[in-house]
C-alpha cells in the first residue's frame, strides 16, 4: 500500500516537475532548470536599445514622478532636490552596470551569481530575502496601479466612486465591504488591475522587451501632455521654482546626502537583481552604456517632470502642492467637462501601463526567477511569477499603506540587506575571481565543488553581509524614533554605501586570509565562450568548466591550472584554480 502511495505521490511530482536536463542527480535537481541555465545564443535577444527602451518605460512610474517631494518638503530647492536624483541615479546606474555584466558575461541569473560568493545552498537566503521582497512590492505596485484602474473607469462613468457617507454628494458604490480597510470601489479596481497584469506573466523574460518598448512610445509621451496640460493650467511653472532652499550650512549638505541616498536605496532592489536581465544581452557592452546613461537621464527627466507638474498645481488648485499625480488627476475629474475626462482617461492608462512594467520588471520577474531557485524541480519563472501574485492579492497591500510613513521607513532600510549582498557579489567577482567563474560547478552539489565551501555556505560571505547590516543597525532605530548617537545617524545617512563598503572589505579580508578556489590571478573572463552547457556528472568531474562553444577547456594535474584550445590554436592561460581547504 505504501509503495503505491509513493508511486503516485511520485507519479504527480514528476508531472509537476518543469523542464530539465536528464541524467541530473538529486541535489542538482535543486540547483537547475531550463530557466536556471545559461541562456543559449537563441535567447540573447536583449541589444543596447532594448535596454533602452527598458529604462525609460521603467523611470516613468508614480514613485519616481514623486521621488523630489520628499526632498523639497525637507527643504531643498527644486534644483537641490534635482541635483540629488541626477547624482542618485547616476551612482545606481554605475552598481547597476557592475552586477549586469556578471550576467551578461555568462548569461546567468542572480541567484546562480550568488552561488560563487554565497555557496550553493548558502545562495538560498539572500535569494528568499529578494523574493520576499518582490512579493510585498508587488502587491503595493498592484494597489497602485488599482487607483490607476479607478480613475479610469471613473473618466468614463463618474458615479465610480465611494459613496459619501454623510450624504452631502448624491451618487457613488454603497461600500460593501465594511471593516476591511479599504471599500469595494477601490478593491474591485485594484483586483482589474491585479487580474489584468497575469496574462503579462506568462510570457518568457527574452520576449516581454516588446511591453517595454511600447510603454517606452506611450508612457513618456502621455507624460509629457500631463507636463504642457498643467503648465497651460497654471499659465506659467508656478512658485515652487522660484522658492529657495530652507537650508544651509551642514544641514544642506546632509539632506542632499539624503536625497542621494533616497535615490539609490530606491534603485537597490534593481541594482542586485539586474543580471535576471542582463543575461538576454546579447554581449556585455550591450548592457553597459545603455543603462549607464539611460537610467540617471530618464529617471531625472520623469523627476523633473514631477516637480514642475506639483508647482503648478499650487496655482491650479491653491494650497499645497500636490505630489501625487493620480491625487492630481482626481482633482481634474472633479473639476468636470469632456475635454478633463478624456485627458484624465489617457494619461491614467498612460500610468496603468507604466505600474504594470514595472510591476512585471522589478517584482514579477524577480521573484519568478528567485523562487525558481528556491525550488527548480516544481517552479520556473512563470509559475514563480503567478505565485508572486497570488502572494501580492492575498497579502491585502493596503494595510500596508494605511501608515505610509513607517511603511517606507521600513523599505527603505531595506536597502541596508541589499547593499550587503551586492558589496558581496561585487567584491568576489570583480576582486576576488577577477571575473572568473567555472560556470558547470555553479549547479554541482558535489563537496569537491570549489563553490561547495563548508556544507555548501560560505561562512566568509556570510560574515561581510552580516557585517555589512550592524553597521547600519543603530542608525537605523535611530530613523524609527529611537534616540542615538549623531555618528550613527550619519553612518545610516549613508546606508548603502555604508553596507557595501564594509561587506566588501571584510569579504576581500577574509579570502586574502583564508584564500578561496576557482579564483584567477589575472583578469579572465571566459563566459564568452559559452553557448550550451551540460551540468549532469559524467565519468570524472575533472571537466570543471563546463562546455563551451568551440573552445576545450583542459585541466592539468594537482596544481588546477590549464589551458585553451580555440579553433585549433592553443593559448596559454595562467590561472590559479587552486583547490585550497574547504572552510
Amino acid at each position: 500500500m505504501e509503495k503505491a502511495k509513493g508511486s503516485k505521490m511520485a507519479y504527480y511530482a514528476n508531472k509537476l516537475a518543469v523542464e530539465s536536463e536528464p541524467g541530473l542527480s538529486t541535489a542538482q535537481l535543486m540547483l537547475y532548470n531550463h530557466d536556471l541555465k545559461p541562456v543559449e545564443p537563441a535567447r540573447r535577444q536583449w541589444g543596447p536599445w532594448n535596454f533602452v527602451g527598458f529604462w525609460v518605460a521603467d523611470s516613468f512610474n508614480i514613485n519616481t514622478w514623486m521621488i523630489s517631494s520628499s526632498m523639497i518638503v525637507a527643504g531643498l530647492s527644486w534644483w537641490q532636490s534635482w541635483l540629488c536624483v541626477w547624482f542618485g541615479y547616476a551612482i545606481a546606474a554605475a552598481f547597476v552596470c557592475m552586477t549586469g555584466r556578471i550576467g551578461a558575461t555568462y548569461h546567468i541569473s542572480f541567484p546562480v551569481v550568488c552561488r560563487s560568493s554565497f555557496g550553493i545552498w548558502g545562495a538560498l537566503w539572500p535569494v528568499f530575502n529578494r523574493a520576499a521582497m518582490a512579493c510585498i512590492w508587488y502587491g503595493v505596485q498592484a494597489w497602485i496601479g488599482g487607483k490607476c484602474v479607478y480613475l479610469m473607469i471613473r473618466a468614463i462613468w463618474n458615479n465610480w466612486r465611494p459613496e459619501d457617507p454623510q450624504g452631502h454628494v448624491s451618487g457613488g458604490i454603497h461600500n460593501g465591504i465594511p471593516g476591511s480597510g479599504t471599500d469595494t470601489v477601490m478593491f474591485v479596481s485594484f483586483f482589474l488591475f491585479w487580474a489584468g497584469s497575469l496574462p503579462a506573466i506568462w510570457f518568457p523574460v527574452h520576449k516581454i522587451r516588446h511591453l517595454f518598448t511600447v510603454k517606452a512610445y506611450f508612457v513618456p509621451t502621455a507624460g509629457i501632455a500631463f507636463f504642457i496640460w498643467a503648465i497651460v493650467r497654471a499659465h506659467g511653472i508656478g512658485p515652487i521654482v522660484h522658492q529657495p532652499g530652507a537650508l544651509h550650512g551642514s544641514a544642506l549638505g546632509w539632506q542632499m546626502v539624503r536625497g542621494i541616498m533616497s535615490a539609490i536605496a530606491n534603485f537597490a532592489t534593481l541594482i542586485v537583481n539586474d543580471p535576471d536581465f542582463a543575461r538576454f544581452a546579447q554581449k556585455p557592452k550591450d548592457a553597459l552604456w545603455s543603462q549607464l546613461i539611460t537610467i540617471p537621464l530618464g529617471f531625472a527627466v520623469t523627476s523633473f517632470i514631477g516637480i514642475i507638474v506639483g508647482s503648478s498645481s499650487t496655482v491650479i488648485f491653491g494650497g499645497d502642492p500636490i505630489w501625487d499625480p493620480l491625487d492630481l488627476l482626481e482633482h481634474f475629474l472633479e473639476e468636470g467637462g469632456s475635454g478633463q475626462r478624456f485627458g484624465v482617461f489617457v494619461i491614467a492608462a498612460a500610468f496603468t501601463l507604466a505600474q504594470l512594467g514595472t510591476n512585471i520588471a522589478a517584482n514579477s520577474v524577480s521573484a519568478g526567477t528567485d523562487l525558481t531557485a528556491l525550488l527548480p524541480r516544481w517552479l520556473n519563472i512563470r509559475r514563480g511569477g503567478y505565485i508572486c501574485a497570488l502572494i501580492g492579492l492575498v497579502m491585502n497591500p493596503w494595510h500596508l499603506l494605511e501608515t505610509s510613513n513607517s511603511f517606507t521607513t521600513y523599505l527603505s532600510s531595506y536597502s541596508v540587506f541589499l547593499s550587503s549582498i551586492a558589496g558581496v557579489i561585487i567584491c568576489d567577482y570583480y576582486v576576488v575571481r577577477k571575473g572568473y567563474y567555472e560556470i558547470k560547478q555553479l549547479y554541482s552539489g558535489k563537496r569537491t565543488s570549489p563553490y561547495y565551501y563548508t556544507w555548501g555556505i560560505h561562512f566568509r560571505a556570510y560574515a561581510a553581509y552580516i557585517a555589512g547590516i550592524l553597521i547600519n543597525v543603530v542608525g537605523f532605530a535611530g530613523a524609527i524614533g529611537r534616540e542615538v548617537p549623531l555618528g550613527a545617524k550619519r553612518i545610516y545617512d549613508l546606508n548603502f554605501f555604508a553596507g557595501f563598503l564594509v561587506s566588501a572589505i571584510v569579504y576581500w579580508a577574509l579570502c586574502k586570509i583564508f584564500p578561496v578556489p576557482a579564483v584567477s590571478h589575472t583578469w579572465l573572463e571566459v563566459g564568452d565562450e559559452i553557448t550550451e552547457i551540460s551540468v549532469a556528472y559524467g565519468d570524472t568531474d575533472s571537466d570543471r568548466a563546463g562546455t563551451y562553444g568551440d573552445e576545450e577547456h583542459v585541466t592539468g594535474g594537482g596544481d588546477r591550472g590549464g589551458f585553451f584550445k580555440r579553433k585549433g590554436k592553443q593559448e596559454s592561460e595562467t590561472t590559479a584554480m587552486e583547490e585550497g581547504t574547504k572552510y
